[in-house]
């Protein structure tokens, strides 16, 4: 990578998660993380994963983790809890304490629970929802920095995550630079667009003029 993680992050920051999502399609890259929603639209995250994957107790019950102070500015935890609604693995006191540290945000494969600290703190979540219920004595750490699933999308710890009202994509380490400036002609395109209709073009011949109906088609689709 010869763009550097500031520059990565800053670069990231001013796209959508729509031009990231063309530009994924464009490149043939599967990102976008189906049905993971922010908890406020106005939530807004940019962050390199850290991972974790949880799996349900057996016999020895295990614990939720204890991980977050570990954890700092520049990342975004990624919690893969399988899809469960049933029990939660995110609530007050993890909000409380990544905001302090400056963690970007959390991204759940699940629900969390204490709402209203999030809201209080601006401190972004993004996941399948909200519920009450406990997930200790229900799920257990399997694993952290490994792969995990979110949203049907593979995340691997350092990926980028990026996530707005729209919802949340996961872009490969490796390829964050070509997703970056494929996003960033299609933003530039759609751009030019607005500015002929604006103008007084119509529709039609202002995608004419960038070939709209190309921009997110894979070469070989």
């Amino acid at each position: 990578m010869t763009m550097s993680v500031e520059d990565v992050s800053a670069a990231l920051a001013d796209l959508s998660c729509t031009d990231l999502s063309d530009a994924m399609d464009k490149l043939a890259i599967p990102g976008q993380c189906l049905g993971i929603m922010p908890l406020d639209r106005s939530f807004r995250l940019v962050g390199q994963a850290w991972t974790l994957r949880y799996g349900p107790v057996g016999e020895d019950p295990g614990t939720v983790g204890d991980y977050i102070d570990d954890i700092g500015p520049g990342r975004v935890v990624v919690l893969d809890n399988q899809g469960r609604l049933d029990a939660t693995v995110w609530g007050d006191l993890l909000t409380m304490t990544a905001s302090k540290r400056g963690v970007e945000g959390t991204v759940i494969d699940g629900v969390c629970r204490d709402v209203d600290r999030a809201l209080e703190l601006s401190y972004p979540i993004f996941s399948r929802g909200n519920w009450m219920r406990t997930g200790k004595d229900r799920v257990q750490v399997e694993a952290t920095g490994d792969p995990v699933t979110v949203g049907g999308v593979r995340v691997e710890a350092g990926d980028w995550l990026v996530g707005d009202g729209d919802g949340v994509v996961s872009v490969p380490m490796a390829r964050v630079e070509e997703v970056v400036a494929v996003a960033n002609n299609i933003r530039d395109a759609e751009e030019r667009i607005r500015r002929e209709v604006e103008s007084g073009s119509s529709l039609r011949a202002a995608r004419g003029l960038v070939g709209y109906h190309s921009l997110q088609t894979h070469a070989s689709g």
